[in-house]
């Protein structure tokens, strides 16, 4: 760890917690299997008996069991194509809940590994003394099957540079998810463009949808040209189409809900193995603020680049990224607009840095070279440990490398304010590297961070250690700064 005095490893460390678990549905089989295994439960003599017991057994586990179960019991029966069944309709609530209850299962969301944070000041600040800051911590939550998901923490920073965590809740909860959000229809045809599909069939299918559109409304337009052409049938364009409005949905959690209890898991079909290493960033526009974060959506063979939208870490939007620029892993927006362009850190191909510029928020087509490795410790490949922030003399940027044996360091540059594809300073030697025990893990040698903070003259740096677990790391701005070196490579 480089050598500057007011360097503070913090006492916090967040370990995976096993017994943090959600209930999701479970459909074991074909629709043929469910059928079958509901007709074993409604044969059941004494299902309130059995309900009972397995209400005391999982109702301290999970806030609001009864209604999950009802959920669960709408989508077996839905899927299994018995919904309109006598026998289905005849059923006593608690039957209807036990029937939920065996299309059930319990998933612990940290089972593995609780890692790569990112930070951000919360927008309530209720109740938080003078010169302190209260903030907002994401991290990503391995299960079983290598499965990630977002969770989050919440705590505050002290006038003295003190963090302290908040309490997190007894239960996890899921959000609703809305299928039928609004889309833009000129930024969902450019899309489609890039996705190499038959023009002449995808402008002509969603030619009769307005401006802005939802999910129905797609459906139709698409049923429609169907009906209108018999003789044709594009299911290549059809699937492409509904696949890409799929990936863009709603998550809300209710308002009691506390930060700590959300839990953001894999939706959609492009992230159906992992919502992967969000880089949260608190991003200013004409006085307005919003949270954005990019991440990485994993189906078990391809990553996909997704953003994240919200604004009070309650309902969050979820979008694609397009263009050429944004085929990898770890991209990380600008907090705020420069020259009337958005600005994202990246890496195109899969080893430099790179700068990309951007009217639209969704569309990364322009990109251009920032560093590439040069360092014993970064000579594999280089990449961005979250959004820039803000200071006096410049963009300051946390990096990573990958040195021999695979080990991961932390590093930093500085970036020209006005023009952030300018590299003004550098660190030579890294901040952050694996010490001691914290080198043992899930994946060894590992430091990673998807975010950083400033509060008063401290840099606030979550990090995680071996794909494990989490904690901080402290530093004076100005001492940092001032060690950086003055010159490019």
């Amino acid at each position: 760890m480089k050598n500057i005095a007011s360097l503070k490893i913090e006492e916090q460390r967040f370990y995976p917690d096993i017994s943090r678990v959600i209930l999701q549905s479970f459909l074991p089989g074909n629709s043929e299997n469910v059928r079958g295994i509901c007709e074993r439960i409604l044969a059941l003599s004494n299902a309130e008996v059995v309900y009972k017991k397995v209400k005391s057994r999982y109702e301290q586990r999970h806030a609001d069991i009864e209604t999950v179960f009802m959920q669960h019991y709408q989508i077996a029966i839905e899927h299994a194509g018995i919904a309109d069944s006598e026998k289905i309709k005849a059923m006593s609530p608690n039957q209807k809940k036990l029937m939920g209850a065996y299309f059930s299962k319990e998933y612990s969301v940290e089972a593995a590994a609780l890692f790569n944070p990112s930070i951000v000041p919360s927008r309530d600040q209720t109740g938080v003394a003078d010169g302190a800051l209260r903030f907002i911590l994401s991290l990503r939550a391995v299960g079983e099957g290598h499965i990630s998901s977002i969770v989050f923490r919440s705590g505050i920073s002290s006038a003295d540079g003190t963090i302290e965590m908040d309490p997190i809740s007894e239960h996890l909860k899921l959000p609703e998810i809305n299928q039928n959000p609004e889309y833009d229809k000129h930024t969902f045809l450019l899309k489609l463009a890039e996705m190499n599909l038959n023009p002449a069939i995808y402008q002509a299918s969603l030619n009769s949808l307005n401006a802005r559109f939802n999910y129905r409304d797609l459906e139709n337009c698409i049923w429609y040209y169907g009906v209108s052409n018999p003789s044709t049938v594009h299911t290549t364009e059809t699937d492409a189409i509904k696949w890409l409005a799929l990936s863009n949905y709603q998550a809300s959690f209710s308002d009691q809900s506390e930060v700590s209890s959300r839990v953001l898991f894999p939706y959609s079909e492009n992230e159906n193995n992992g919502i992967e290493d969000a880089r949260f960033v608190e991003f200013t526009d004409d006085g307005k603020v919003s949270y954005f974060a990019t991440y990485t959506a994993y189906n078990g063979v391809t990553v996909l680049p997704q953003l994240m939208m919200t604004r009070d870490f309650k309902s969050f939007r979820i979008s694609t990224l397009n263009g050429d620029g944004v085929s990898n892993k770890g991209m990380a927006l600008f907090p705020r607009k420069i020259g009337g362009k958005y600005f994202m850190i990246g890496r195109v191909d899969s080893e430099n840095l790179f700068i990309m510029s951007s009217d639209n928020i969704h569309f990364w087509n322009k990109y251009e070279p920032l560093q590439t490795p040069g360092f014993a410790w970064d000579l594999i490949k280089i990449g961005n440990c979250g959004s820039p922030v803000e200071t006096a003399r410049g963009w300051l940027l946390m990096t990573h490398g990958v040195g021999a044996c695979r080990q991961y360091a932390i590093g930093a540059m500085l970036l020209d304010l006005e023009d952030p594809s300018i590299v003004i300073a550098y660190l030579d030697e890294p901040i952050i590297e694996s010490e001691g025990e914290d080198r043992e893990g899930y994946v060894p040698n590992v430091v990673y961070t998807c975010g950083i903070m400033i509060h008063g003259e401290t840099l606030i740096i979550p990090y995680a250690m071996s794909d494990r677990i989490t904690g901080f790391v402290t530093v004076n701005i100005d001492d940092l700064l001032d060690r950086l070196v003055m010159q490019t490579k």
